[in-house]
């Protein structure tokens, strides 16, 4: 038997198309791209204010089950889909987030998709693409510095140095700089305090990015920040510190959307890229809605499980731009199911009905989830080559007892056509109208209430519980923030906080550690258990494989 051909050596034997061509399938004049290079481009701004007045397609979100280090594939689905839709004459278009370099060099590996259904330049895509996450991880780190220097100069707003909540981050896995002492070194360095990094998938600056919908929204987010507070208790923002403008001016050209294409040719929009554990978990509002413009459908996703990426995607991206989805496709597979149902990594090859029936819980409860957002549902069995026919068959059946259709679907192996009847499964829910969208909680419910609505409605638990620290959080943010939807920061494992506790627990307690008021994005993170906004790397992490060969091509990404 050949081994399967990496995801690097599928891409680079695929024939693209220059991405003039690809703007044209959507009705983009070659003028209105900004190229970097033969296959990647910005889409102008004007070009994208001249569409206000165009209907919009309908949207698509693919989420996922609790993710396992079995791998689950949305991001492959969702290429797989949009490929699919576009065989069946659908004009589609996949919108995606912009991989990080945190995982890309830790464990997780690449984020472009995967077999034969990729978006592609895949090397470019997965590290520095377009700039875009530098451009964050510097306007971030500009608004630091203007801090710092503020202090060190005059400090004419009163600033408490001791009470400044604005880190640095970094868009690489570096535990070392989660606390950090800075200005060492005597009165010429500043005014030495305690801080950290996050990582830049964490960043204020990245939700803010990914929610503006143009410019002008994007400054006056900006200019929102909460950077610190004074001696007498009062927020200092960005915009007291002068940085909301020259922050816009580093992310002017960041702004416009990306345009690439998939192993198919078909149109992908990729832009913008907050993590789902420990933020928003999806793509830019903007890169939304100029595809929704240009197309019949467009095909998302949003970060890790639909506890996470799916609840954010519906109660706060959708809530804020206005969106209202169709159709929701949940991935699973047959290896995920078997680890939730207790079965180790090296034993997933085994034909295990019996693990696959005890981890179908954690799909249920994934399906009632999203059932409760008013989308209606298909669930994506995306196959890999060793499950057994009889596991698929299991899924299927349990799948139709809970009132939803799980269609296999084979588009790591041969691509779009792979996922034809999962397309057409799509393509009945979006033309039967049924869709009746509506978000968890209303803006006027209390903060606290929205935490143990998420809590209990989606994690299963039976309560949250805070310090009497926290408690003085919520009721401190709730008299002028209640409106705001919370942002959940929790590990992506498990419905618990717990990440070693699979399946669907239920009746657990969600301990909150800590709030962070985001008033540019205008949501407050709610920290949960031990999630971390900078992570570490593994014992062997991906960067250990990753080099250049003598032919100045790179080797081991992915």
């Amino acid at each position: 038997m050949t081994e399967p051909k990496a995801d690097i050596d599928i891409a680079r034997e695929a024939t693209l198309k220059p991405i003039a061509e690809i703007g044209a399938s959507l009705e983009i004049p070659e003028d209105s791209l900004h190229c970097y290079g033969r296959y990647k481009a910005k889409i102008d701004f004007g070009f994208i204010r001249s569409l206000e007045d165009r209907k919009d397609g309908q949207l698509v979100l693919v989420t996922a089950m609790s993710p396992t280090p079995a791998g689950e594939g949305k991001t492959t689905t969702t290429v797989g889909l949009g490929d699919a839709l576009n065989r069946l004459g659908k004009k589609t278009t996949v919108c995606l987030r912009e991989p990080s370099l945190g995982p890309c060099f830790g464990m997780k590996g690449g984020a472009a998709g995967g077999g034969y259904a990729q978006v592609v330049p895949m090397e470019d895509i997965n590290l520095h693409f377009t700039g875009d996450l530098h451009a964050i991880s510097t306007a971030h780190n500009l608004l630091a510095a203007l801090v710092d220097n503020h202090i060190h100069w005059q400090n004419e707003e009163s600033m408490d140095a001791r009470r400044l909540s604005w880190r640095r981050v970094v868009d690489i896995n570096d535990r070392t700089l989660r606390h950090i002492n800075t200005g060492l070194g005597g009165t010429a360095n500043g005014v030495p305090r305690e801080t950290g990094f996050d990582l830049t998938v964490a960043s204020e600056v990245m939700a803010i990015f990914c929610l503006a919908k143009n410019l002008s929204d994007l400054q006056q987010r900006l200019a929102k920040m909460i950077v610190g507070y004074r001696r007498n208790g009062d927020p200092i923002t960005a915009s007291e510190m002068k940085a909301d403008g020259p922050l816009t001016a580093i992310l002017r050209d960041a702004l416009m959307p990306n345009l690439v294409q998939t192993l198919e040719n078909n149109p992908a929009i990729i832009h913008g890229g907050p993590f789902a554990n420990i933020a928003h978990g999806c793509n830019s509002v903007i890169a939304t809605k100029t595809a929704l413009k240009l197309s019949d459908c467009v095909v998302t996703e949003a970060g890790f499980g639909a506890d996470l990426g799916a609840e954010k995607f519906f109660n706060i991206k959708c809530l804020k731009a206005g969106l209202k989805p169709a159709a929701a496709v949940i991935v699973a597979t047959v290896r995920a199911l078997k680890m939730h149902g207790g079965v180790a990594k090296k034993d997933l090859d085994a034909e295990n009905i019996v693990a696959v029936q005890q981890g179908i819980p954690n799909l249920a409860r994934h399906i009632r989830n999203v059932g409760k957002f008013g989308v209606p549902i298909v669930v994506a069995i995306n196959r890999f080559t060793k499950d057994a026919d009889s596991e698929i068959s299991v899924v299927k059946q349990m799948c139709a007892e809970l009132g939803v259709k799980a269609i296999e679907s084979n588009h790591w192996t041969t691509g779009g056509s792979g996922a034809e009847e999962l397309a057409t499964n799509v393509t009945q829910l979006v033309e039967s109208g049924s869709s009746q969208f509506r978000p968890l909680y209303d803006e006027q419910t209390s903060l606290w209430d929205k935490t143990e609505e998420v809590a209990r409605s989606i994690y299963g638990a039976s309560e949250i519980i805070a310090d009497k620290k926290v408690r003085n959080q919520f009721r401190q943010f709730q008299k002028k923030y209640g409106h705001f939807q919370v942002c959940m920061a929790k590990t992506q494992y498990s419905f618990s906080t717990d990440p070693n506790l699979m399946g669907a627990p239920s009746h657990h307690v969600v301990p909150i550690r800590e709030l962070r008021l985001c008033a540019g994005a205008e949501f407050v993170v709610v920290v949960c258990g031990d999630i971390m906004t900078m992570p570490g790397l593994p014992k062997r992490p991906s960067a250990h494989d990753i080099h250049v060969d003598e032919a100045g091509e790179i080797q081991g990404l992915f």
